[in-house]
């Protein structure tokens, strides 16, 4: 099986698996709960993050509103998350400038975004895709990058050069979801942990599989 057959095989395999268009577990309802739950999810999961939004999203909702708030008063309300004071920092930094610069409204590139605090590429890429539907690269986050691994989509362990190799390597008009469907998988059949390839959908094709 060739390169984009092989590809092909994968992303077919995990949407019969997963959902055609598997969508971020972070819970919003518009574009400016989006930033800031994906904003504040590195180094923590989902579950984390929407336990310390659902109280955050009460209070405020503007970016006006955070980058007004207090820091001290937000960084309370971020205890639960990891890195919780540089998060409020950077939430707060960023809230004015996307308030001021950008009128209110989140960004459109991903050259924008990452000018704001606390925004790499794969937070720039899942506002981008989730909030827009705008495809300019690939979100790369610890499951995305090791199933890339395990699938041999890359060799690497930086999240850069791990989306460079899937941009190289996945049809451009399935970027948008490749990274969720990816990711579903690393949470589900092959995670940090354990593979469980005997149940993997991807089981008879992964050159990791343990049970073919």
């Amino acid at each position: 099986m060739d390169q984009a057959a092989y590809v092909k095989a994968v992303l077919v395999r995990l949407e019969a698996r997963y959902g055609k268009h598997p969508r971020t577990q972070l819970r919003h309802r518009n574009l400016t709960e989006l930033f800031v739950a994906v904003l504040l999810s590195p180094q923590c999961n989902d579950k984390q993050v929407n336990k310390v939004t659902e109280g955050l999203f009460r209070r405020y909702h503007t970016f006006d509103d955070y980058a007004g708030a207090d820091i001290k008063e937000l960084r309370k309300d971020l205890g639960g998350l990891n890195y919780y004071k540089t998060k409020a920092r950077y939430l707060k930094r960023s809230a004015g400038i996307v308030a001021g610069r950008f009128g209110g409204k989140v960004p459109k590139s991903i050259a924008e975004l990452t000018e704001l605090y606390g925004v790499g590429r794969k937070v720039a890429n899942v506002i981008l895709n989730e909030g827009y539907g705008i495809d300019e690269g690939i979100a790369v986050d610890t499951h995305c990058g090791r199933v890339s691994r395990r699938l041999g989509l890359s060799r690497h362990r930086d999240p850069a050069m791990v989306e460079l190799d899937l941009m190289r390597k996945v049809p451009r008009d399935e970027w948008s979801r490749t990274s969720n469907l990816l990711i579903a998988l690393g949470r589900d059949a092959c995670t940090a942990r354990n593979r469980e390839c005997v149940r993997c959908t991807l089981r008879k094709i992964c050159p990791s599989s343990l049970a073919k």
